[in-house]
């Protein structure tokens, strides 16, 4: 049914609940899966302002991406307990962007989002990383109700 699936976090506990359905359905149809992060560029000054306030041994670790990659990270260890093969993607650019993106780049054939931002007039004139994918999604997309 599904080879490859793609789901987006940013550790909320909204997108913790659609990657545990992106785990599920993976687990159901034997998919990879693939975790996306967006993020935006830090500056150079505040880089390397963190590293200098970090012990020496933890300075390597510090970079614009840290905090997505420990996101990723933490879906990854828990797709992989469930016996899935999982892709990490951090990705500098607007959500809905990176997920796009990273659908495209890996053939997917699903996304799945939460339905966070969906609601309201809101969407209309801001628009939503879910209402974003849906309408441009080069694959199937499922909105998972997570509010």
């Amino acid at each position: 049914m599904f080879k490859r699936i793609v789901v987006g976090t940013d550790g909320s506990e909204t997108a913790t609940q659609a990657v545990r359905q992106a785990i599920e359905l993976a687990r159901l149809t034997g998919a990879s899966l693939s975790l996306v992060s967006a993020y935006q560029p830090a500056s150079d000054r505040r880089v390397q302002a963190e590293q200098a306030a970090a012990p020496a041994d933890v300075q390597y670790e510090i970079g614009p991406r840290e905090d997505v990659s420990l996101i990723l990270d933490a879906g990854a260890a828990e797709a992989k307990q469930q016996g899935i093969e999982v892709q990490t993607h951090p990705v500098e650019a607007d959500p809905a962007d990176a997920i796009l993106n990273v659908a495209e780049e890996t053939n997917a054939d699903l996304i799945v989002v939460g339905n966070k931002g969906m609601t309201g007039a809101r969407r209309y004139l801001l628009g939503s990383v879910p209402n974003n994918v849906s309408h441009h999604a080069p694959c199937s997309v499922i909105i998972v109700r997570t509010t």
